[in-house]
């Protein structure tokens, strides 16, 4: 009986086993992080995840980051249809025909060719150079010229049409083409006219000239001081920058094209700097508003540096990146991202912007570090060489007018201050020197920031304390202050101010609840503090030891951030600041 009763104990015991096993394979697979819904775009998406689009399913073939113009249908090179995955359509548009050459140069070939149909709609079409994806047209365009080709040499060409679904049809027929013999260009391009200054600094002067005209076209400028090379730029404008204070210079502009004609010289103009700027301060107002310009998209407004409102005295450009190749070098241009969210911003529009703001009596400055950035000054040599080369590099191409320190990693007191003392060496007394360190880099006078200020304090500009993302940090009376209040703002800017000059210490703060991880306050509590240091009115519990009439002003992150909110914080607190003593 009990062999009996143990047989079937074990038979009953297998049977819930294999019951439970079943289940767990018939229940459908939680929808896991690689099951992304429909498909946006600004999007990071991995290999294997899936999204929908016009009801159907497509699987990541290759990480990306989803941009407008990207989407599963029309990026084969990223995303693959799902069998199955809804929609139903598996029929492939009608195969294009009549495929032929329009055009051709020395450089490119144009195509065009008759619609296909679909059972559904034809959402565009694929142009491939022997079996290589070259190009991909939409909404009905039915031509298409492939640029960057070899003079004299033949090239065959095919069309796929493809639909919302994913499905291709067959190629056309090929048809080939040759492209035109190499032209020789020997005509140069006309001299610029009307060669003058638009705005000058102790060291630097911005030129402006009228457009040249070329056979084929004019490529870009060559800006000469006397007889030397000092500038070449596609545009019709150049800031040249390391110059003396007070002294007459005489420059000429000369047009070239892509076949390297030059055209003859233009009339010189003679420009004078202007004095020197003791402190690098220029025409900054008394107390400034300082804003971070984002050079990146993370759901802020997207903006080019132009449109950055007046009220901002002090525009940081954030940031520079560390060059892994050249140990302590720097490297900088427009995103990629924010370029093409902005519908083709390019490092000449940055330039152009930064000339006019700097004309406009703003500051515009690089910044290096942030939350996530670094340099890398762990060794003296080279690192610090090159970053001076690097960066001083940058400041002639863009025109900034000095630097922003935002290392939040750690820095090597010693090497930073011997990098920012020659670069601003080779600058000159304009230069602009500003800080960015966190709440708990200032709380102790032997803090690593404190000791680069106090080697740093004849050239700096302002730190402006990141009154934010802290928790609750110690005030001057020892009492724990929490952030998001103005009493955080008030005790822990008394705090420093035993250490740092008021006419060097701004209050920087988030322009909105989403530009931080906390530590928010309306522009109306920046007010209430800044009046509060500076005249010891309209406190809030606490009270600082002393009157601040010199306190330099406020910063925010960002500029971005405030264009989302309509510019709260700039046309608050800037005019606060305008005010104030």
């Amino acid at each position: 009986m009990k062999k009996a009763h143990d047989y079937r104990f074990m038979r009953t015991l297998l049977t819930v086993v294999l019951s439970f096993a079943m289940l767990l394979a018939l229940i459908p697979s939680a929808a896991s992080a690689a099951d992304r819904g429909a498909w946006a775009p600004n999007v990071s998406y991995a290999t294997n995840d899936t999204v929908t689009y016009n009801g159907s399913t497509y699987k990541c073939i290759q990480a990306h980051t989803s941009l407008v113009g990207w989407e599963p249908p029309i990026v084969p090179a990223l995303w693959g249809p799902v069998q199955g995955g809804g929609g139903g359509d598996v029929t492939a548009p009608t195969v294009p025909t009549n495929l032929h050459v329009t055009a051709t140069t020395s450089a490119s070939i144009t195509l065009a060719w008759n619609a296909s149909t679909d059972n559904v709609a034809v959402a565009g079409y694929n142009v491939y150079r022997g079996t290589t994806l070259v190009g991909s047209t939409a909404n009905g365009m039915l031509s298409y010229t492939n640029t960057g080709l070899a003079a004299s040499t033949s090239y065959s060409f095919t069309v796929k049409a493809k639909d919302a679904a994913g499905n291709l049809s067959a190629a056309s027929s090929a048809v080939s083409a040759t492209t035109q013999p190499p032209t020789i260009d020997l005509t140069p391009p006309s001299v610029p006219a009307n060669l003058h200054s638009t705005s000058t600094t102790s060291i630097s002067v911005t030129l402006a000239w009228n457009a040249s005209t070329d056979n084929v076209g004019v490529t870009g400028y060559d800006v000469f001081r006397g007889s030397t090379l000092t500038a070449s730029v596609s545009g019709t404008s150049a800031v040249i920058t390391g110059l003396s204070a007070s002294t007459a210079y005489s420059f000429t502009v000369k047009a070239k094209d892509a076949a390297g004609n030059v055209s003859a010289a233009s009339s010189a103009v003679s420009v004078v700097t202007g004095p020197t700027d003791p402190g690098g301060n220029g025409n900054l107002p008394k107390h400034t508003l300082t804003g971070y310009w984002q050079n990146f998209v993370n759901g802020a407004t997207n903006l080019r540096l132009s449109a950055v409102p007046s009220q901002y005295d002090i525009i940081v450009v954030s940031f520079a990146e560390m060059d892994v190749n050249n140990p302590g070098g720097v490297t900088f241009g427009v995103d990629s991202g924010l370029s093409a969210a902005l519908g083709g911003y390019t490092n000449a529009n940055l330039i152009s912007d930064i000339s006019q703001k700097r004309a406009q009596g703003k500051k515009v400055i690089l910044s290096i570090g942030g939350e996530k950035g670094n340099v890398n000054l762990g060794s003296a040599s080279p690192n610090v060489n090159n970053f001076v080369n690097s960066m001083y590099g940058l400041i002639t191409q863009f025109g900034f007018d000095g630097i922003d320190i935002d290392l939040e990693n750690g820095l090597n007191v010693a090497n930073v201050t011997s990098a920012v003392r020659q670069l601003q060496q080779k600058v000159g007394p304009n230069f602009i020197l500003t800080m960015a360190p966190q709440t708990i880099d200032m709380q102790y006078q032997t803090s690593a920031y404190m000791q680069l200020y106090a080697n740093l304090k004849d050239i700096t500009t302002v730190i402006n304390v990141q009154y934010y993302n802290s928790g609750c940090m110690l005030g001057r009376d020892g009492k724990c202050y929490s952030q998001g209040t103005v009493d955080f703002l008030t005790a822990l800017s008394d705090l420093t101010l035993q250490w740092v000059a008021p006419s060097q210490l701004g209050v920087g703060v988030p322009a909105t609840s989403s530009a931080a991880g906390g530590g928010y306050v309306s522009p109306a509590v920046v007010n209430q503090a800044l009046g509060c240091l500076a005249t010891g009115n309209n406190c809030g519990s606490y009270k600082p030891v002393a009157k601040y009439p010199d306190i330099r002003g406020a910063m925010t992150w960002s500029v971005n951030w405030d264009a989302s909110s309509g510019y709260n914080l700039a046309n608050t607190v800037k005019p606060f600041l305008v005010n104030m003593p």
